[in-house]
């Protein structure tokens, strides 16, 4: 695996308007933060909303923690994401197998779920709160913390061994 220096981290989710681009915001405040120097993108598995600005609520409730999505618009996941990210991380089970489905099998070890970097979080995926109501955004920012402190620290401690 590229050093951390090089290192591209992609967050995959249904339509890239909720979970995926908070993930990508969230992420990147952290690994800034830790001065860490990746290239951070989130895309969907679907094409529902492709162009599109993060949900309006993702981004309010995102802002309420002093992460702006607001410059995010969304995109679909594309074939050549396998090769060019080191970390392919859904938000769930049901986006990582189509991520699966669709990755050639070389690039398979690539693709993990987010939660499994989440240390404090009793979920293993990143529930959509699209249909929910105000508490499922702030929920998911709670687990996308949680599990991007966690690969923060993956990610400084790849360059320790």
């Amino acid at each position: 695996m590229k050093n951390a220096a090089t290192r591209a981290v992609l967050f995959v989710c249904m339509g890239n308007i909720c979970r995926s681009p908070s993930a990508e915001g969230v992420f990147r405040t952290y690994a800034e933060a830790a001065q860490l120097n990746l290239h951070i993108d989130s895309a969907g598995t679907h094409a529902y909303h492709i162009g599109e600005a993060p949900d309006p609520r993702s981004q309010q409730f995102a802002a309420r923690r002093g992460i702006d999505l607001s410059q995010q618009r969304a995109r679909k996941l594309a074939a050549d994401d396998f090769e060019k990210f080191d970390l392919l991380l859904a938000m769930d089970k049901e986006n990582l197998a189509r991520m699966k489905a669709a990755c050639p099998p070389a690039y398979q070890h690539k693709l993990k779920l987010m939660m499994d970097y989440a240390s404090h979080s009793d979920s293993d995926i990143v529930p959509d709160p699209y249909y929910g109501g105000p508490d499922g955004f702030d929920l998911v920012l709670d687990y996308i913390e949680d599990a991007s402190a966690g690969l923060v620290r993956a990610i400084q401690n790849e360059g320790k061994t």
